[in-house]
């Protein structure tokens, strides 16, 4: 059984064991692999676990000996499920390994953008506070949380557990999800908007109000997306919507860089119409050097890391190879295609 990784480096620098996948077979890891690459490492491969390398219907025809592939993510939109499912090839992926990692980020982006923490140490740093007339300074108004509403666009397991840290620091919850649980513990689900609407029904003795999307944009004091990049999602956020926003509001994204129409938001930063944004992903990774946001006001953009902590990314390598011993026994799991 030929085993290979064709990008390796991003879940595991070199912190983490392999030997667990090497254990299954015989097992060729390589930190990135090209386009051109894909074929001639895979030659011969049965299985191929991947985590950003595209893998297209055109590579299916010329690995015939291809039976699996492993996405070593959550998202697999790199893959061609309907090519692979025609030629027997069973894709899977990874669920829920970095729930808690990526609502930890969310926060992190937010308590920057309100507490301005990295650029106050830097001043202290540089000898400001040294040479200052008073006690204390502040270059930027600080806000408190406490009262404030944060709208959550996505209520799954990342977007709830948002929802209960913003629920501990005092905010109020509203949120637009496509389906919430009913009284009676059902899924209840509605359209009202275009674009990934839902005016749904509230559970009683939930502390989240579900509310239309227009409304959650033009209520909220912070906005955190966490809903998947469909088509209907593509540039959720755009002109008109960041229109409805409040001038001192914040946005946060740490699900999918499309979900936002990037010029529509630096126009909107620059312009001052939002307080500030706080960016993990954006719509091309890494991005062009022209993208408008990396130079736009008050926009915080990290690389992509929300998901990478070591224990979130030791819980997603252990449940790739998982993944791999259970369809070697025949018992395929979190199967996508």
């Amino acid at each position: 059984m030929k085993i290979v990784v064709l990008d390796r480096y991003t879940l595991n620098p070199g912190d983490l064991s392999w030997d667990p996948l090497q254990q299954l077979g015989k097992c060729v890891i390589y930190d990135r692999s090209s386009a051109d690459e894909i074929v001639p490492r895979s030659a011969g491969a049965q299985i191929v676990l991947t985590n950003k390398v595209v893998l297209n219907r055109e590579y299916f025809r010329s690995l015939p000996d291809l039976k699996y592939v492993g996405v070593t993510a959550t998202g697999y939109n790199i893959v061609d499920v309907d090519a692979a499912r025609e030629q027997g090839i069973v894709v899977t992926n990874v669920p829920t390994y970095g729930t808690k990692s990526v609502a930890q980020m969310t926060f992190a982006l937010l308590l920057e953008l309100t507490q301005h923490v990295g650029h106050q140490a830097e001043t202290v740093r540089a000898g400001r506070w040294t040479k200052s007339p008073d006690f204390c300074y502040s270059d930027y108004p600080l806000v408190e949380l406490d009262g404030l509403t944060m709208g959550i666009v996505g209520l799954g397991r990342i977007g709830r557990t948002v929802a209960e840290l913003a629920l501990a620091f005092g905010m109020k919850v509203i949120a637009h999800s496509r389906t919430i649980p009913s009284e009676r513990g059902s899924a209840t689900r509605s359209t009202h908007d275009r674009a990934d609407s839902l005016r749904l029904t509230e559970p009683r003795s939930d502390p989240i109000k579900f509310v239309p999307l227009e409304d959650l944009f033009r209520t909220s004091n912070v906005i955190s997306l966490h809903c998947p990049l469909t088509p209907e999602t593509k540039h959720l956020v755009n002109a008109q919507r960041l229109s409805w926003m409040k001038k001192s509001a914040f946005l946060l994204n740490t699900s999918r860089g499309p979900l936002i129409d990037e010029s529509a938001l630096a126009k909107a930063l620059n312009e001052e119409r939002i307080a500030g944004a706080g960016l993990d992903v954006l719509a091309i990774e890494p991005p062009h050097a022209d993208n408008p946001l990396l130079k736009a006001k008050n926009c915080l953009i990290t690389p992509h890391i929300a998901w990478a902590t070591r224990a979130a990314r030791s819980r997603l390598m252990n449940a790739s190879i998982e993944n791999v011993r259970a369809f070697l026994n025949g018992n395929p799991q979190n199967v996508v295609s």
